[in-house]
């Protein structure tokens, strides 16, 4: 058999030790020989810790061969003694050596250098870091990176796609995921490492203000979704611009600068600002501005936005407010009446405070006030046309050119007394003219009239509507105690609630009449001097009292309908139209319970006042006096039941006294009679 031939007959065992390996080759060894010495050899492998392969040439000789594991434990085992069939090639072997002992030709500090040079060659990788890796190698949409390590790293090309002329040398980071995966490699990650990365930049700007980049990819509700480094972050729409950005898909597809100003840990969210830097950038432009402000300065801004309450005006980097009432002399609606977006003004600086940064700025005070250049002509008494710009419970405003207003008081606007309303008599916006009662050039004010423009109709007020006049009027107010009618042009009087009607009591003269409706009335009082009248209704027609006290009289009983009631008593409604007052106690019926609304009843006329023209009447004295009359009816009827009786029993009385003594005499006769026929009787015998 050639030496480098193998033996087909091996086998493989695992010793426990090397002592226990060479004991068992030697056992071997022992029954070769004693079968047969010309056998074939038999190949004995044994596994341990450490692993060596024992190989059998021939029986004189005996190669060991020893394996990484064992070199690196310093183990050495000599050739075999060549001997081979009688064992002595095992005579010099040491049975007491162990691993202990091989590696005991190592001292302590010799072993401490050999493992502290090895740890210098291999890089310390740690799971959920990120590292510094090399490419070595890019092969079939694979990447090999070099992490010196005791394996390379793998990860799809794809992964690469930011950078697309990745070469073989560069430098990349990537995330370890495992040390070590089920096949012992590296496992890395390009993706996790470029957002980990892109997070501690978002969490350095939130924490030191620095600038971040990242390409807008997206439109959302409400702004702008902005990939930074792999992280999308949300841009607001009022922090994309110092302005008011109206068109967002502007942006879409553009690289920007921003700031984080907020973030959210947990989530790994964060928003981001571009108006932040902005903002910035003109800090110090708004400083020196600022620094250089002077009360009346003039300055050229443009309207960046309009509100309710005014416009703002971009100044050069610092913004400034102009209040509407600073916009024009004259009064305006909106700011949008007299300014427009982006428009460009020169406005005054009227006030500004340097730590709150905050300018008032004026535009109307660059023309002198109306007051100023009001047109001498317009004096007292003179006439004036304005428009009715104001409207107040005392009046109105009417504004006699941009700037000038003056007064028209509620009391100016009729000859009348009577109350006006400011509100329903005139309009904003509506042209009226008046007449100049005052005008104070220094304080600005001034008072107007209407009612000046016309005469006083009072001035012929006895001519006109003389007392006991009739007219027709229109109601033009209703108060609970009366009507006010205006009978012409600032003349009109009162109708008291009790002058409405002869016969009806009213609790609001809105159950007589409404306002705007057309009443007839005569005047029943004039008083010139406090431009007063009273005027009647009722007045127009007889006073049917006089007669109603003949009607009326107290103690007679008509037929009545209920018409209201309250707690207190019921009004019912009387023949002729005329109204009745019954308390409410008198209005009990014979079962006892009141009367409703709407029923028929009689009643008794207890009271009858042609004075106060007051009727009072009781449903319950009716009841009583019907109980009294049948009560007396009964009584009498009893009465004369009695008369006739004794009448009776007398007139019987008298017949039988008669009857009994005519029996008598009759008996007397008849005694006589029977007597004389006794006497005959005794004659014959």
């Amino acid at each position: 058999m050639m030496d480098d031939e193998k033996d087909p007959n091996i086998e493989e065992g695992t010793p426990e030790t090397p002592q226990a390996e060479a004991t068992e080759a030697v056992t071997e060894e022992t029954t070769a020989e004693e079968t047969s010495t010309d056998e074939t050899p038999v190949l004995v492998q044994q596994e341990a810790e450490p692993t060596a392969k024992i190989i059998r040439k021939d029986a004189t000789k005996v190669n060991v061969l020893i394996t990484e594991e064992v070199k690196e434990e310093g183990v050495e085992i000599d050739e075999a003694d060549q001997s081979g069939t009688t064992g002595e090639g095992h005579a010099d072997f040491n049975w007491n050596m162990t691993n202990r002992s091989a590696a005991s030709r190592y001292t302590d500090q010799e072993r401490a250098d050999l493992e502290k040079a090895f740890d210098a060659s291999m890089t310390n990788i740690s799971e959920a870091e990120i590292m510094s890796a090399k490419v070595s190698s890019i092969i079939d949409g694979d990447v090999i990176l070099d992490l010196n390590y005791k394996s390379d790293g793998l990860l799809p090309l794809s992964e690469f796609r930011d950078q697309p002329e990745l070469a073989v040398g560069d430098t990349v980071e990537v995330y370890v995921e495992q040390q070590e995966d089920e096949k012992g490699q590296l496992v890395l990650s390009r993706r996790k490492a470029k957002l980990l990365r892109a997070w501690d930049r978002i969490r350095d700007s939130y924490a030191n203000g620095t600038v971040i980049t990242g390409r807008v990819v997206s439109k959302t509700k409400g702004g702008l979704i902005a990939d930074c480094g792999g992280l999308e972050t949300f841009l607001p729409g009022s922090q994309i611009d110092i302005k008011p950005i109206v068109d967002y898909d502007a942006y879409v597809g553009k690289t920007m600068e921003f700031k984080v100003v907020k973030i959210n840990e947990t989530i790994k969210n964060a928003v981001v600002s571009h108006k932040a830097l902005i903002e910035s950038d003109l800090a110090e432009q708004r400083e020196a501005i600022i620094a250089s402000l002077e009360r009346g300065q003039v300055l050229e801004g443009i309207v960046k936005n309009i509100t309710d309450f005014g416009a703002f005006l971009d100044l050069g980097g610092v913004d400034g407010l102009l209040y509407i009432t600073d916009i024009s002399w004259g009064r305006i609606n909106h700011p949008s009446d007299v300014l427009e977006l982006n428009q460009k003004v020169n406005v005054a600086v009227l006030d500004f405070d340097e730590n709150k940064k905050r300018i008032s700025l004026g535009l109307k005070q660059l023309l002198p006030h109306p007051w100023e250049v009001l047109d001498e002509a317009i004096q007292e008494g003179s006439t004036v046309e304005g428009k009715v710009v104001n409207i107040e419970d005392y009046g109105a405003f009417l504004e006699i050119m941009p700037g000038v207003e003056g007064l028209v008081h509620v009391s100016e606007v009729s000859w009348s007394n009577q109350p006006i309303n400011a509100r329903e008599y005139f309009t904003v916006g509506e042209t009226k003219s008046a007449k100049v009662v005052t005008i104070d050039r220094e304080d600005r004010k001034m008072s107007l009239s209407i009612k000046q423009l016309q005469n006083d109709p009072w001035d012929e007020i006895t001519a006109n509507f003389g007392i006991g006049s009739v007219h027709t009027g229109k109601v033009k107010n209703l108060t609970p105690y009366g009507v006010f009618v205006e009978l012409d042009e600032g003349i009109g009087g009162m109708i008291h609630i009790s002058d409405l009607s002869w016969t009806k009591r009213f609790s609001h003269p809105s159950e007589f009449v409404k306002v705007g409706d057309e009443i007839q009335t005569t005047v029943l009082e004039v008083d010139e001097q406090n431009r007063k009248m009273s005027l009647g209704h009722k007045q127009l027609e007889e006073n049917p009292w006089d007669s109603f006290e003949g009607v009326f009289p107290e103690g007679s009983y008509h037929e009545a309908t209920v018409l209201r009631k309250d707690d207190r008593g019921a009004i019912v409604q009387m023949p002729y139209g005329l109204e009745a007052y019954a308390p409410i106690k008198l209005m009990r019926k014979e079962d006892g319970t009141i009367a409703e609304v709407d029923e028929t009843l009689t009643v008794k006329v207890i009271e009858f006042d042609r004075d106060s023209k007051r009727l009072t009447v009781s449903h319950s004295r009716y009841v009583n006096d019907i109980r009294k009359e049948a009560k007396d009816q009964v009584y009498k009827e009893q009465k004369e039941e009695r008369e006739e009786t004794r009448k009776v029993l007398k007139k019987t009385s008298s017949s039988i006294e008669r009857s009994t003594l005519g029996d008598l005499s009759a008996f007397e006769q008849l005694r006589e009679q029977l007597s004389g026929n006794d006497d005959d009787k005794d004659g014959d015998k």
